[in-house]
């Protein structure tokens, strides 16, 4: 096995309502500039890896061959398609990881995209919904009634911690107004995100608009290369360490739901691997698709007690200026969720930090990042530990 790949290159689209009409438009947007931000062409390329969700949003799929439709120089390099629910584009980006650390391929090419403001409300809610295990968990009406009832069930053992929600989603949209790529770029303030108002209903009690993530276009694409090609890029971002793990799908079979057990393997298995404490990180990128399954990580991964989450935010623990930024760039909750680029939008995030390009989002002296992006409820959890190569 090789040493350790490098992120050499990427591009990000736009997060929002997109004027591109289907995914294929999308990946043409991000496949090629990240190749040219990169310096290669599509000759230097041995495999692209590509994640999307679709689940109903749209009636193509073969999705693998739609970077080959949209740019023919990458029609004739082997290509592959991986869904993972809400993770699918990590589980793209490790499959390139894989795929280079072997030996088989030098430089891999991952995209991930989603066209999903094209398809109507009830589309996007059924297609949500199948991240879920329906036959157990349909009756919740929605991928949002499903964290809906963990926050009732977290809120019964702990407390209302409704007013904890909202400074989570005040706290992602604050941060992010300083992200280009954002769907909603806007400071929206801890008082209208606690209230229940016309403008922020409630969606599935007690979980409000502003506790939701968007729904949102967006493609992101990154270049990974083996270490001797990484050697002469312009710049590299590398894994110090990265782990993937999974939980039971049926939320029934787990002892505990609010424990999220498959997140707690996967963030502690990459720290492990990159041989890192928590206090080591400058910054966590991490999945808030709902504010509660950002306080559930945050007691996961350690930096708060079960049940104390609220303390991390109380202290200014999570803010862009505390000890451990959690999700600089506006997180979904702020940048938009487009599923399937929205685990390779994260690390887009985390090497823009890394390389001291990430502007007004920027965590200064940000030296190692964490990543983390899971599908489901926290049923497939990928976590990766990055630093700066070069």
């Amino acid at each position: 096995m090789t040493p350790t790949p490098a992120i050499i290159g990427w591009a990000h689209s736009p997060f929002g309502k997109a004027t591109e009409p289907d995914v294929e438009a999308l990946l043409v947007g991000v496949t090629a500039p990240a190749l040219e931000h990169a310096g290669l062409t599509a000759d230097d390329v041995d495999g692209v890896f590509v994640g999307v969700f679709n689940g109903g949003f749209s009636r193509q799929g073969f999705e693998a061959g739609l970077v080959g439709a949209g740019n023919p120089d990458l029609a004739r390099i082997p290509a592959v398609h991986t869904e993972n629910a809400c993770a699918t584009g990590s589980s793209a980006l490790f499959a390139a990881l894989d795929f280079v650390q072997s030996g088989r391929g030098r430089v891999a090419l991952v995209a991930g995209a989603e066209k999903m403001t094209a398809a109507d409300g009830d589309v996007v809610n059924d297609a949500l919904l199948t991240a879920s295990y329906r036959k157990q968990e349909e009756q919740a009406g929605s991928f949002a009634g499903v964290f809906a009832d963990i926050a009732r069930r977290y809120f019964e053992r702990y407390g209302d911690h409704s007013d904890t929600l909202a400074r989570i989603a005040a706290k992602n949209h604050r941060n992010g107004v300083g992200n280009p790529y954002a769907h909603l770029r806007k400071d929206l303030g801890f008082e209208f995100c606690a209230q229940v108002s016309e403008r922020n209903p409630l969606v599935a009690d007690p979980l409000r608009r502003t506790d939701c993530s968007l729904v949102s276009d967006g493609a992101a694409a990154l270049v990974v290369a083996a270490p001797d090609v990484a050697a002469s890029a312009p710049r590299a971002v590398g894994w110090r360490g990265r782990a993937h793990a999974n939980d039971h799908l049926p939320l029934s079979r787990r002892a505990d739901v609010l424990t999220f057990e498959g997140a707690a393997d996967a963030f502690r298995g990459a720290l492990a691997e990159a041989g890192v404490q928590l206090s080591d990180l400058d910054l966590l990128e991490t999945h808030d698709c709902f504010t509660v399954a950002e306080l559930l990580q945050y007691e996961a991964f350690g930096i708060a007690e079960p049940g104390k989450g609220a303390a991390a935010l109380a202290d200014g623990r999570t803010e862009r200026d505390g000890d451990l930024p959690v999700n600089p760039s506006g997180g979904l909750k702020s940048k938009g969720h487009p599923i399937g680029a929205t685990g390779v939008s994260q690390h887009v995030m985390a090497a823009l930090q890394l390389t001291g390009e990430a502007g007004d989002m920027q965590v200064p002296g940000a030296q190692l990042a964490a990543v983390f992006n899971m599908g489901g409820v926290a049923v497939a959890n990928y976590c990766s530990v990055l630093e700066r190569v070069r």
